[in-house]
C-alpha cells in the first residue's frame, strides 16, 4: 500500500509540475476575460475534459501513434509554439472585445479555444503528453496503470479548480486590470512560443546538418 501511495505521489507530482495550473491561470484569465461567468466555467470544464482524455488516449496509444503518423515530441514542440505565437499575438492586441461579441460568437469561441489552445497544447502539451507515455510504458501491472490515470484525472481537478476561481481575480483587477493583464500575458505567451519553436525545431536543424547530440 505504501508503494503504491508513493507511486502516485510521483505520478502526481510529475504531472502538476509538467501542467503548471498557475502557469495556466493568467492565460486563461487573459483568454476569457470578456466572456459571462457561465461561458468561462464552460471553457475551462471543456479544456480540462479535452486534456484528460488527450493525456488518457496518448498513455496507452501514443507511442503507436507516434510511430504510426511518424509524429516526434519536437514536432509537437513546432506546432505548440506557433500555435502559441497565434494566441499570444491575439491576446497583444487585445482581439476579443465585448462590442463586438455576439452570444452565438461567444459559444463558438468557447469551443474553439477550450480544445485548442487551452486543452491542448497548454494544458495537455508535450511536456505531461510525454510524461504519460513513459509513465504508463513504467507501468507493468493494472494497478500502476489505474494510479497513473487517477493521477492525471487528480492534476485535471487541481488545474479545473485554479481556473474556476479564476474570475475572483479578474472582479478584483476590474477592466483596466483585465486589459493590461491579457496584453502582458500576450508578451509573455509569444516569447514562451519562440522557445517552445526553437526547442523543438533544434533536433531537425541538428539531422539536417548531421550535427550529433
Amino acid at each position: 500500500m505504501a508503494e503504491l501511495l508513493t507511486v502516485w505521489l510521483l505520478y502526481f507530482t510529475s504531472f502538476i509540475t509538467l501542467m503548471n495550473p498557475l502557469g495556466v491561470m493568467p492565460v486563461f484569465m487573459s483568454m476569457t476575460s470578456d466572456l459571462s461567468r457561465k461561458q468561462r466555467k464552460a471553457t475551462a470544464l471543456k479544456a480540462l475534459i479535452t486534456a484528460f482524455f488527450t493525456l488518457v488516449v496518448f498513455a496507452f496509444g501514443g507511442q503507436m501513434l507516434f510511430n504510426f503518423f511518424g509524429i516526434s515530441v519536437a514536432g509537437l514542440k513546432v506546432v505548440g509554439g506557433i500555435l502559441f505565437f497565434i494566441m499570444g499575438y491575439d491576446m497583444l492586441n487585445a482581439r476579443l472585445s465585448k462590442t463586438k461579441l455576439t452570444d452565438e460568437d461567444a459559444n463558438k469561441y468557447v469551443n474553439d479555444i477550450s480544445i485548442t489552445p487551452l486543452g491542448i497544447p497548454m494544458i495537455a502539451g508535450p511536456g505531461s503528453i510525454t510524461n504519460a507515455i513513459i509513465l504508463m510504458d513504467q507501468s507493468p501491472g493494472a494497478a500502476e496503470k489505474a494510479i497513473l490515470i487517477g493521477a492525471i484525472l487528480a492534476v485535471c481537478l487541481v488545474v479545473l479548480s485554479i481556473l474556476l476561481s479564476a474570475d475572483k481575480i479578474m472582479r478584483a483587477l476590474g477592466d483596466t486590470g483585465n486589459k493590461v493583464m491579457m496584453k502582458l500575458m500576450g508578451l509573455i505567451v509569444m516569447v514562451i512560443a519562440v522557445e517552445f519553436f526553437f526547442t523543438g525545431i533544434t533536433p531537425y536543424i541538428r539531422e539536417i546538418l548531421g550535427i550529433s547530440l
